[in-house]
């Protein structure tokens, strides 16, 4: 069994991992870099399709999924993920092409004829391919989410996609009963970084939100469409919050795939009774309406990058009664980070300093520094293990933390690298 590494290596975008399983290929993930704002997407190295026997999406999310269309040019591979992945990359996939017209080497076609070559599979449904053997785990990162556990020539790797080792409100933890492994592929997103506890942020936004709601202004929480938007209205239901809560943007679409895939969700009543408590925004005229009176607005983009998070940003910001929650990571160069650092947004070319209360709570979909040694305290076995998906001081310091506490043979790859197991 061999391993190139084709993305993520150093850094947290375009996973790309091609096992070479004695002459059978699989392929983990295949997902796309954005740069800042003007530069061009970076992709994992090119793999020919014809070569390929099998591709595995361990998530939807774009940095896992987002080029995988690129694979179906021409090409016909058996694709494999579980239901809500495939749902939520299709929809995701189509907002990236239409918001980044022919910025990428496909468009709606590749996408389509990748779709005909999905093949759905739960968790713990073993596929045998040539040489190999694979199965999906859960990973308590998004909804269908998983890690892939692959076996060859009596040899077992483990490659974690993206994790949160306890899963949160709306996913079960992670599945670490995986037997013994001969190599570890671990993301090392916050490998440097301890998180708050997530019932001290779910505290502090409860908290927060009464407190707008106090002096009759609007809590205005951008927020990612997949999870993190349905995770807040469940925290909020949870606190038995008496406003109302509105939900607009794609949120509402991911809220129509969770529901088709109940099975996948910790607790699909809890689930579902948020949702249906909550309104959702379907119409422009709406959304002035919406806003007459004290409530919380759920919508994306979370970063405020585009999306209807700008139509309420404006509409909102210059307030004192008002708050704005931050609950996603802020990329550099993004407008939630301007906002964050300088208190300041651009509105029709100005920057103008915002009123509304703004704070930032933890709510992380990866599992920290704690979270990760604990995953690596519990596998089982002598495992090799490679940090890949972070920055380069994240991938290499987790790397030496790992050999000097567990005494493990560990190494932050380069792209192109390949390494035996």
């Amino acid at each position: 069994m061999n391993v190139k590494v084709l993305g993520a290596a150093n850094e947290v975008g375009r996973s790309g991992f091609l096992v070479n399983c004695n002459g059978t290929n699989l392929l983990l993930d295949y997902g796309v870099l954005f740069g800042r704002r003007g530069t061009p997407p970076q992709y994992p190295l090119h793999v020919k399709p014809k070569d390929l026997d099998a591709i595995i999406i361990t998530h939807a999310h774009l940095d896992h999924s987002g080029n995988v269309p690129s694979l179906f040019v021409s090409g016909n591979t058996d694709v494999y993920a579980t239901p809500p992945t495939f749902d939520l990359s299709k929809l995701l996939i189509e907002d990236m092409l239409k918001i980044e017209k022919n910025s990428h080497p496909f468009d709606l076609p590749e996408l389509n004829n990748m779709m005909r070559n999905a093949k759905e599979i739960g968790f713990k449904q073993k596929i045998t391919k040539g040489n190999a053997t694979f199965e999906l785990r859960e990973s308590g990162h998004v909804i269908g989410g998983s890690t892939v556990l692959v076996e060859s020539e009596n040899k077992r790797l483990f490659y974690t996609g993206d994790i949160k080792t306890n899963g949160s409100r709306m996913l079960r933890e992670m599945d670490l009963d995986i037997g013994e492994i001969d190599l570890l592929i671990t993301e090392s997103t916050y490998a440097m970084t301890e998180q708050k506890p997530r019932k001290e942020s779910e505290a502090e936004l409860i908290e927060f939100a009464n407190e707008v709601m106090d002096r009759k202004g609007i809590l205005f929480i951008p927020s990612f469409s997949v999870e993190r938007s349905q995770e807040i209205a469940c925290i909020l239901r949870n606190a038995n919050f008496k406003h109302r809560i509105i939900m607009d943007g794609m949120a509402l679409k991911v809220n129509e795939i969770m529901f088709k895939h109940p099975e996948y969700l910790r607790d699909p009543k809890i689930f579902s009774d948020a949702i249906n408590r909550a309104t959702s925004i379907t119409e422009h005229s709406e959304r002035k309406r919406a806003m007459e009176e004290p409530c919380v607005v759920i919508s994306p983009a979370g970063m405020l990058v585009g999306g209807n998070a700008v139509f309420y940003l404006q509409h909102l910001a210059f307030d004192d009664r008002n708050g704005i929650a931050l609950v996603s990571y802020q990329g550099d160069g993004t407008p939630g980070r301007k906002l964050l650092e300088t208190g300041k947004v651009s509105s029709r070319g100005k920057d103008i300093n915002v009123t509304a209360q703004v704070k930032q709570f933890e709510f992380s979909g990866h599992a920290d520094r704690n979270e990760l040694f604990d995953m690596i305290k519990k596998i089982k076995g002598n495992p090799k293990v490679l940090t890949v998906h972070g920055d380069s001081e994240s991938c290499d310091l987790f790397a030496q933390e790992i050999h000097e506490k567990f005494g493990l043979e560990t190494h932050s790859p380069a792209v192109n690298e390949e390494i035996p197991i």
